[in-house]
Order: C-alpha cells, then sequence, then structure tokens
C-alpha cells in the first residue's frame, strides 16, 4: 500500500478565557500566561507515515467506540503505535478529581462506576487482537479504594479475554494506599507504571493533589513486589533544571524503576501551564545516557516521548534483559 508522509507541527489548541473547560490548573495566576520558551524548534516536528495496520486499527476502534488517549490526548506517535497495533485507553470515566497543571482531561465529579466496564473493555480489546495494550484511568479520589477494584478486575478480565495481549497499567497513586496499589499488583500486569511527571521543586505546581515522595514509594512497592515491570516518567520544560532533573532519575532508580521515559511537555491549551524552555535533543540524549549509568533497564529519552510511546517494545526488550541477566547470575 502506498505511504503517505506528512510533516506536521504539533500546536496548542488556542482557546477563549471565557470558555467553560475545567482542566488546567486550579489556580488562576498559572493560567494564561505567555510561554517563555520562545518559537517552537524545528525538532518538535515528525513525520506521519501510514500503513494498512494503522487504518485497519482505526477502524476497530472506532467501530468499537473505544476511548483512546491517543487520540483525546493528540498523542504525536499515535501513527506509529497504532501501525504496531498498540495503542492506551482510558477506565473509570473520562471525569478526574484531579486539576493538574499540565492535563486537558476534564476536572469535576465523577459519575457511578460502570461495574460492568471490565467485562466490556476485555470483549473489545480482545475484538481488536492487540499485541499489547496500555490502560490508563483518572484519578477516582472520590472512591474509597481509588479504583482498585475495576482496575484489578480489568487486568483479569483483559488476560482471561487475550492471553498473548501484554496489559500496562499507567496508575494514579492511590492517595498512597498500599493496600490499593496491591490490589492492583496481585492482577499481575505486565508493567506496572506510574508516572512522577515533573521534580520535587514543581510538584505543588504541577500536580498540586499529588506528593513527591508518595509516588516514589507507590514504586518502589511495584519494585519490591518484584512480579511486573515497573515503568515511570518524566516532563521536561516545565522550568526544572537539568541537575533537578538527574536527581529526579537518581531518586527512581533507586526505588528499582525499570524503565523511564523522558519527553517535551507541549501545552494542551492556554489555560495550561506555559512551557519554559525547549529541552535539545542533545540533552535528552545525555539524559539517557546518565539514566543507563544508573541503571535503568531502558531509557526512552526524546521530545516527542510520551508515557506509553514503543511500551511494548520496551516491555518486551527489558523482559528479555532481565531474564538474561538472571540466567547469568546478575
Amino acid at each position: 500500500m502506498k505511504r503517505v508522509k506528512l510533516p506536521i507541527i504539533l500546536e496548542p489548541r488556542i482557546e477563549a478565557r471565557g470558555k467553560n473547560r475545567k482542566s488546567g490548573p486550579a489556580r488562576q495566576e498559572f493560567k494564561f500566561k505567555e510561554d517563555e520558551a520562545g518559537p517552537r524548534p524545528r525538532w518538535i516536528r515528525k513525520r506521519l507515515s501510514f500503513n494498512q495496520t494503522y487504518f485497519e486499527t482505526q477502524t476497530l476502534v472506532k467501530e468499537a467506540k473505544l476511548h483512546t488517549i491517543c487520540e483525546s490526548g493528540q498523542c504525536p506517535n499515535i501513527v506509529e503505535c497504532w501501525a504496531r497495533k498498540s495503542l492506551t485507553m482510558m477506565i473509570l470515566g473520562n471525569v478526574c478529581t484531579r486539576s493538574c497543571g499540565f492535563c486537558d482531561v476534564q476536572t469535576g465529579r465523577p459519575g457511578a462506576v460502570d461495574l460492568e466496564e471490565p467485562a466490556r473493555v476485555a470483549k473489545t480489546l480482545a475484538s481488536l487482537n492487540l499485541r499489547y495494550v496500555v490502560i490508563t484511568s483518572v484519578d477516582r479520589d472520590d472512591l474509597g479504594d481509588g479504583g482498585a477494584e475495576i482496575w484489578a478486575e480489568t487486568i483479569t478480565r483483559c488476560k482471561e479475554a487475550a492471553p498473548e495481549m501484554g496489559v500496562e497499567v499507567l496508575v494514579p497513586d492511590f492517595k498512597g494506599s498500599f493496600a490499593d496499589a496491591q490490589v492492583v499488583l496481585d492482577a499481575l500486569p505486565t508493567c506496572f507504571a506510574h508516572n512522577i511527571e515533573t521534580v520535587e521543586a514543581l510538584h505543588q505546581m504541577v500536580r498540586p493533589q499529588a506528593k513527591y515522595d508518595r509516588s516514589l514509594q507507590i514504586l518502589k512497592q511495584a519494585a519490591d513486589d518484584g512480579r511486573v515491570l515497573v515503568k515511570s516518567g518524566i516532563m521536561l520544560g516545565l522550568g526544572e533544571t537539568n541537575e533537578q532533573t538527574l536527581k529526579t532519575m537518581q531518586d527512581l532508580a533507586d526505588r528499582g524503576v525499570n524503565i523511564l521515559n523522558l519527553g517535551q511537555y507541549l501545552r494542551p491549551s492556554k489555560r495550561h501551564l506555559p512551557v519554559m524552555r525547549w529541552v535539545t535533543p542533545e540533552e535528552f540524549e545525555m539524559f539517557k545516557v546518565e539514566g543507563e549509568k544508573m541503571g535503568f533497564e531502558h531509557v526512552e529519552s526524546g521530545p516527542l516521548v510520551r508515557s506509553s510511546y514503543k511500551a511494548d517494545q520496551q516491555a518486551e526488550e527489558v523482559a528479555l534483559k532481565i531474564k538474561a541477566n538472571k540466567a547469568q547470575g546478575k
């Protein structure tokens, strides 16, 4: 099939102040600020190369009426991932109880939990014949368990419906509840992911309802459990220094995280936190090299890298590496 290549430049949506949107930081002083980074550099662009598998996945997702972060989050890697039949979907609704400064998911009071959702998700994903899926959710601080039981049921149903499909979960922090996180871990996903998102000094601004140490504790719990791969991610360009980023990377490595993703923060709209600087490809390469020295099994580092970018390939590569190390007694 003929491939179509198009250069695209990713731009934030421009929206008026008066529009009734409930996403982005809760504090008004963080909204509608001008970016300090200047014009977008040439490396914030990506060539799209469509193949037959991409269009097949697109059709299946549409027919199944599946909600994916790939589309709603305007991910720059959607073509590349869907061409490998790898996608990211969201459970537990589309209204979040938190107001992170970088995220475009609506903040508000979520609806009732759909107890039939795990079975429906599993059936749909099995019909798509996927190699690997990433499942994420909104934060559900309104629930006693943060949605942990629905998470576990979804993982279990997916594994039953599609035994050959890898299941990666990108979970919230469950307000630091080890018991709730353990419910998810006991369902044995292929990979347990939770993003630290930013450096400690910026946490109060970027993730006001989260805590830096709490996220580290949840990741350490997953690593100490020892049965699943553990992954985290950091956005760069929010005002952090390279030294702070390296410190955060070391904190994650010290907690036993296997896979680390680093990418450039791109502002979803003028309501969200401004971009303070464009991190260069050379800096991303430096972070990759330094991360490998710290002991991460895999570091994916680049301007357009996102939480779920090449998730299937990462999990396969790291699982093989860990297996080889164990065979050598390392």
